[in-house]
């Protein structure tokens, strides 16, 4: 898409576009933090006394009045020094959106424009290396511009910014080409279809990244990105119908909120886990389905199931999921990500005291499990780990903490008092 001079424009009106900056804390023009401003410090490019150089410009870039001759280069660093920053500031009294600023159009010459880019370079400025760049990429060949900026690296990074905070994606395509920068003109590429809002044609488009120039990495993410939307179509086809249908107890109780359709990849999990979560494998929409396409490493997977069945109160789908089964018909409980962080996510859901209880009692940690079984009220977690523990002090403490009269209390009354334990304090 080819921007126009009013793309230009917005790009230095907008507070939502900043320039590529150098951090130099010394450098007197790091002051001039706004575009309008380093643009009307461009009047110090030129060594001239006479007002009647400096013409009156609107913000439309074009010279109010007649033209004027040619000016002489000075050395920038040298104007700068001699001229407070304060005043670059506009001048009091124009009318809004006219400056008095010196007109780049005098530099007419490729040499005089070269040596302009140069001395905006050496001056460590974004902004006014932004504004340079502008002026060149209006009055240069596009062949021309990208051999000079090929040798000139800092402007070439500038350049780059710049286009890509206008969007001139078309530019920016045929830059990389003439660089032969194959990656980046294909990630430049694969970024336009942030712009296309239609899913089905997000898809088609995303089809024709596959194959471009990208990394190992990238080509992976760019195939997972298409496979992941042709699969969120499908399911958000079928779960509009089934919801609309009315036939279908989980959409009844719990009606989508959003459509599934370009969220992420653990959104899409989370929504298969809470919607599909006993379909067969061999369905789109399955949770292991999806686990298995896109290769989600266990922990994922547990903690995201975890979090959308506790949502729905499904304990026994919880319970099924930490429950393994070994050669022999033995079956214990297993949590790839910590049962400690099962215990939180379960309390987060409002799961009832026996349930939170089992859990708490699987942290190995006994720190940690003494913390959560008090953190959550768990009061026979706590009291038979003092009692494991022979800790007859801190079993006394807790007494304090339940309630008068109540099994807690008897419970610690009936352990304080049996003679077969020999307490460490």
């Amino acid at each position: 898409m080819n921007r126009t001079k009013g793309d230009e424009e917005e790009y230095w009106n907008s507070s939502k576009f900043k320039a590529f900056t150098f951090d130099d804390e010394d450098d007197e023009l790091s002051q001039l933090k706004e575009s309008k401003r380093a643009v009307n410090s461009l009047r110090d490019f030129v060594d001239d006394d006479d007002d009647e150089d400096l013409e009156r410009v609107s913000w439309s870039g074009e010279p109010v009045g007649s033209r004027t001759r040619p000016g002489s280069f000075q050395s920038l660093s040298d104007a700068l020094s001699d001229t407070p920053a304060k005043s670059y500031a506009p001048e009091l009294g124009r009318p809004k959106g006219e400056y008095r600023v010196c007109s780049l159009e005098r530099f007419r010459s490729l040499q005089d424009k070269l040596q302009l880019l140069e001395e905006a370079v050496s001056m460590h400025d974004g902004n006014v290396i932004t504004a340079v760049l502008i002026f060149l990429k209006r009055t240069l060949s596009k062949e021309i511009l990208f051999r000079e900026l090929e040798v000139r690296q800092i402007a070439l990074r500038h350049f780059i910014h710049f286009l890509k905070e206008i969007g001139d994606q078309k530019l920016l395509l045929d830059l990389f080409k003439f660089l032969d920068r194959t990656e980046e003109l294909a990630l430049s590429h694969y970024r336009e279809h942030l712009n296309i809002q239609d899913p089905e044609k997000r898809k088609e488009f995303l089809k024709t990244c596959i194959g471009l120039p990208f990394s190992a990495e990238d080509s992976a993410h760019i195939q997972d990105h298409y496979t992941l939307l042709e699969r969120q179509i499908i399911i958000e086809a079928n779960d509009r119908h089934l919801e609309s249908a009315g036939q279908t107890e989980i959409f009844r109780k719990h009606p989508r909120k959003a459509s599934i359709l370009n969220m992420p990849l653990v959104t899409t999990l989370f929504y298969s886990c809470f919607y599909h979560y006993m379909e067969a494998e061999g369905t789109f929409s399955s949770p292991i389905n999806l686990k298995k396409t896109f290769k989600i490493p266990d922990k994922q997977y547990v903690l995201t199931a975890l979090a959308a069945r506790a949502k729905l109160r499904a304990w026994h789908d919880v319970d099924a999921l930490f429950t393994t089964k070994n050669w022999l018909g033995y079956t214990k409980k297993r949590a790839p990500i910590g049962f400690h962080r099962v215990v939180e996510i379960l309390h987060k859901n409002s799961a009832p005291v026996q349930i939170l209880q089992e859990y708490v009692n699987l942290v190995e940690d006994v720190d940690t499990k003494l913390n959560l079984a008090t953190k959550f009220k768990c009061h026979d977690v706590v009291i038979d780990t003092c009692r494991d523990l022979k800790d007859r002090q801190q079993l006394l403490a807790y007494r304090s903490k339940v309630d008068k009269g109540s099994a807690e209390e008897e419970k610690i009354d009936t352990i304080l008092s049996s003679s077969q334990i020999r307490w460490k304090n």
